[in-house]
């Protein structure tokens, strides 16, 4: 059976995969970081948990989590943020500019390539980066 948890593709399938498709993926892998650090922090309302969860995975936030992570990361995962920056997009949230949002695509199209990989420790010190939690990074 297929492992769609943690894939850990091979190199040439996932360059298959868009950047724009990267990006779907890191979305979602962002949003469940997000999601697991919120709840892990104790018991909140669902209501708080949400409104904390927006304000983190938002372009603005996400554009500002890269600028953290830019000094960090390998040539090759710069190679992929910068691809996925550079992706054109077809619309923008109204809450961020163009710089912010292509930010953000970069961001997470990195996020979906390290998930395809299966990554996961790298991913989870890149997470703490930009976030900025110093235990775990």
């Amino acid at each position: 059976m297929k492992d769609y948890f943690c894939p850990k593709m091979e190199s040439g399938d996932i360059n298959e995969i868009s950047m724009l498709g990267l990006a779907h993926i890191g979305d979602g892998v962002y949003e469940l970081l997000t999601r697991t650090m919120l709840c892990a922090g104790g018991n909140k309302k669902v209501t708080d948990l949400h409104k904390k969860t927006v304000a983190i995975v938002n372009a603005p936030a996400q554009a500002e989590a890269a600028e953290r992570l830019l000094p960090v990361i390998t040539e090759q995962e710069a190679y992929i943020y910068k691809r996925g920056r550079n992706t054109k997009v077809n619309s923008v949230p109204h809450k961020a500019d163009i710089a912010q949002y292509h930010a953000a695509t970069g961001l997470e199209a990195l996020f979906g390539w390290l998930y395809l990989q299966g990554k996961t420790q790298r991913i989870n010190e890149l997470y703490a980066i930009c976030v900025g939690d110093s235990d775990g990074a």
